[in-house]
C-alpha cells in the first residue's frame, strides 16, 4: 500500500494547492490505492518525521520499496511504474521528464515569486517595488508555455506526468487572472480538471478540511 503524508489543517488559500495533492492525482491516474498519514504541526516537527522529510513539509511517500520526499520526484517515481503517466519508449520517457522539470523549475519559480507577494508580503514596501518585475516575468513565461500548447491538447501527444505537474503549478494562480486571460492555458487547465482522476484526488484532498471550512463559514 502506498502512503502519503498530508496536513490536518492549512489556511483556506492553500487548500487545493498543497503539494500532496499532485501525488494523490498521480496515484489516481495510475489506479494505485493509497492511505493518508495525517500530520499536525507537532508531527511535522518530530524528529521521526524529519528523518523522512528533513524540511518538515508534505508529502513524504512510502511504497513498500522506498521512502522519499519532494512531490515532483514522487510523481516521477509513480510515473515510472505506470504507463498512464509516462510512455514506455525512451523518447517518451525523456520528454515526460523534461516537462516535469519545466513545470517545477521554469514555471513554478515564476508562479511562486508572484504568489508569495500576494499572500505573504502584500503590504511590504519592497514587495510593492518587486511586483511589476515579477508579474512581467511570469506573464512572459506563461506566454512561452502557451506557445508550446498552441494547437495541442497536451504538452506531448498524450497526457503525461509532465501535464499533471504543469497543471498543478498553473492552478496556484487561480486567485488571479494570469491563466484565465490566456485562452490556450485556460482551456488546458480546465481540460485537465475534467479528468476523473483529478476529481477524485481533489475531493479526497478537500475532505481533510471539510470540518474546518464549515466552522469558518459559521463564524
Amino acid at each position: 500500500m502506498k502512503k502519503i503524508s498530508v496536513l490536518k489543517w492549512v489556511p483556506p488559500f492553500a487548500r487545493g494547492s498543497v503539494k500532496e495533492f499532485r501525488v494523490r492525482w498521480a496515484l489516481e491516474e495510475a489506479g494505485l490505492p493509497y492511505e493518508e498519514e495525517v500530520l499536525t504541526p507537532e508531527d511535522q516537527n518530530a524528529a521521526s518525521y524529519r528523518v523522512r522529510q528533513p524540511f518538515g513539509q508534505v508529502p513524504a511517500y512510502e511504497d513498500g520499496e522506498i521512502s522519499m520526499f519532494e512531490s515532483g520526484a514522487i510523481v516521477l517515481r509513480i510515473a515510472e511504474k505506470s504507463e498512464a503517466l509516462m510512455p514506455r519508449d525512451e523518447q517518451g520517457r525523456a520528454r515526460t521528464m523534461q516537462w516535469a522539470f519545466a513545470a517545477v523549475t521554469s514555471i513554478q519559480q515564476a508562479v511562486d515569486d508572484v504568489t508569495a507577494l500576494d499572500f505573504f508580503y502584500l503590504q511590504e514596501e519592497w514587495a510593492k517595488q518587486r511586483r511589476p518585475g515579477a508579474e512581467e516575468f511570469l506573464t512572459r513565461r506563461l506566454g512561452q508555455l502557451a506557445g508550446c500548447l498552441e494547437g495541442r491538447e497536451w504538452l506531448e501527444d498524450r497526457f503525461t506526468a509532465g501535464d499533471l505537474l504543469m497543471v498543478t503549478v498553473l492552478r496556484d494562480l487561480r486567485h488571479r487572472d494570469f491563466v484565465s486571460k490566456v485562452p490556450v492555458l485556460d482551456a488546458y487547465v480546465k481540460r485537465a480538471e475534467t479528468r476523473p482522476a483529478f476529481g477524485r484526488a481533489l475531493a479526497a484532498h478537500m475532505a481533510l478540511y471539510a470540518d474546518a471550512a464549515k466552522a469558518e463559514a459559521a463564524e
